[in-house]
């Protein structure tokens, strides 16, 4: 992980509380971090937290309005060498798979043509429906690396297989495939 530029892409679930600790685990390995949020995603973790940790202005918007006029969908793109998508909801997965670049994060991902990891986080029966796991079919096939996700107790107070991959999993993932 020393000296790689990951671009994190974080999308609405209650898991996107255990980014925070993902992009420390980044950090602590030598990588510097960039934040794209959905606007759902904020509604679980705050943007002031994301850009303490990654010491880096978080991205959640299309159209940037602060006066920097490169379209950032591309200028993430030429920056990162991995792009890691954690909680990956079953919208946005769905948006990837279909090529819906309706907001920052699936822009992004259009643009993007490094590594692209991804770690799915849903109730069990969302995970287990069939158009989900045909839209992960779809990604694998486009050489999209899926991060399974763990069976466990989940937000909603069943347990099943859907909860995201813990942190440190994820990074031993990652640098496993990238070595």
């Amino acid at each position: 992980m020393k000296d790689k530029r990951i671009l994190l892409g974080i999308s609405g679930g209650i898991a996107a509380y255990k980014c925070g600790e993902l992009i420390r685990l980044f950090v602590r390995a030598g990588a510097e971090v960039k934040v794209i949020a959905t606007r759902n995603a904020l509604q679980f973790i705050t943007p002031m937290t994301l850009q303490t940790l990654s010491r880096n202005r978080v991205y959640t918007e299309m159209f940037d309005t602060s006066g920097d006029i490169t379209p950032e969908h591309i200028s993430h793109a030429d920056w990162a060498d991995m792009m890691v998508v954690a909680p990956a909801s079953a919208d946005i997965i769905g948006k990837f798979a279909c090529g819906i670049a309706d907001d920052a994060l699936s822009t992004t991902f259009l643009a993007f043509d490094k590594p692209v990891f991804i770690a799915p986080a849903m109730n069990t029966r969302m995970y287990c429906h069939p158009v989900v796991q045909r839209n992960l079919a779809s990604l694998r096939s486009l050489g999209v690396r899926v991060i399974e996700p763990v069976e466990g107790e989940l937000a909603c107070g069943s347990s099943g297989k859907g909860r995201m991959a813990e942190p440190a999993d994820i990074v031993e993932f990652i640098t496993k495939e990238t070595e």
